[in-house]
């Protein structure tokens, strides 16, 4: 552990030096990949010097109490050493969950796709609710959001919704929203006061970049029509709609929001980079099926990660059994308290699968 520590302390000077490297200030890319690696190693370091200099400190107090014979001094130095070993103990744990093994995607912005999907209406309507929570949510992280695509029902709910989010290390936040969300409450249409289940599904992908890997464009095959429903003249007369077609993963992004081609043509691309990059690192893992249909599945009622609860506003969320009685505050955004919760969980499994020795 120690040989470990030491290689991340040479590694951050190295970074530092080559922040400052000429050649590598005229290098958008290297420079972006450098200076996303300084941010996620200072945190370390500044742990592990902080680790060293308490361990040298532990030393010198424990040579000074086996040569000190005043008593006066004594008693100073043992609850100085006292306090180090506490110390010693606390940073020993905080530097064990910064080296825990990171998602490479943690520090990445998102694109969330929201659906309605089991009980027709009300599961739109509630599509459109964890829209609000979600983007109110960013809002409260300083985090910025873009609809990039949306297909809105006549009562206001959303059969489908493509939001992008971006800032800081938003996809290790939301990551865990992946799945399929229920509600129970009674519908506005219900006359006899009958509390319905319908359930939405979440998905969240990190943002591909082409850093991140090839999308060649000769597997994308390109389609220019013209947009159809609302919009105006140009609906008719200009041929602005864009439907992009993976053609390796068959997977198809269609945009028509709009004016211009071009501006169809980089949204879509957007949505299609992040889905084929999702799948493509999904397929890496030799659970990628069964992991996917836990994750998103059919949108069925027995499916969730989470429900919803009108008549108690109560908020549960079933992976780690987490119950809150503030159900208005969690669909306002106040979600802190379920991702902090989320986290800990995944850190403590973590913790529990790496099982190493102490510092």
């Amino acid at each position: 552990m120690f040989e470990q520590l030491d290689s991340l302390l040479i590694r951050y000077d190295e970074v530092n030096e080559l922040l400052s490297d000429p050649i590598v200030i005229a290098d958008s890319n290297r420079l972006r990949e450098l200076t996303i690696e300084e941010a996620d190693l200072r945190p370390k370091v500044e742990k592990i010097r902080r680790y060293k200099e308490v361990e040298a400190e532990i030393e010198d107090t424990e040579a000074m109490l086996s040569e000190e014979s005043d008593d006066d001094i004594l008693a100073m130095a043992k609850e100085e050493l006292a306090s180090l070993k506490a110390e010693n103990e606390q940073l020993q744990e905080d530097i064990k969950l910064l080296m825990l093994p990171e998602d490479p995607n943690d520090g990445k912005n998102i694109i969330m796709e929201i659906r309605g999907a089991a009980g027709g209406d009300e599961a739109q309507l509630f599509a459109g609710d964890l829209l609000n929570m979600y983007t109110k949510y960013a809002d409260k992280q300083g985090w910025k959001t873009e609809v990039l695509d949306a297909n809105i029902t006549g009562i206001g709910g959303y059969k489908e919704v493509t939001l992008m989010i971006t800032g800081n290390k938003v996809y290790s936040k939301l990551k865990f929203e992946n799945g399929a969300h229920r509600v129970q409450r009674v519908p506005q249409t219900e006359s006899q006061g009958r509390v319905h289940t319908s359930t939405a599904t979440v998905v969240v992908m990190p943002e591909a970049e082409e850093i991140d890997f090839e999308l060649d464009e000769n597997d994308i095959r390109v389609d220019i029509y013209h947009a159809s429903g609302a919009g105006g003249q140009h609906v008719n007369k200009t041929a602005s709609a864009v439907r992009l077609t993976h053609i390796p993963t068959n997977t198809v992004v269609a945009m028509q929001d709009e004016r211009s081609q071009i501006k169809n043509r980089e949204k879509a691309m957007k949505i299609l980079r992040a889905r084929v990059y999702d799948q493509v690192r999904s397929q890496a893992q030799s659970e990628y099926d069964s992991e996917r249909k836990l994750k998103v599945g059919t949108g069925d009622r027995s499916e969730r990660i989470r429900t919803y609860n009108f008549p108690q506003s109560r908020v549960t969320d079933h992976r780690i059994g987490l119950t809150l009685q503030q159900l208005d505050s969690v669909l306002s955004g106040n979600l802190d308290e379920i991702i902090d919760a989320l986290v800990l969980y995944d850190q403590s499994q973590k913790l529990e699968e790496l099982n190493g020795p102490a510092l």
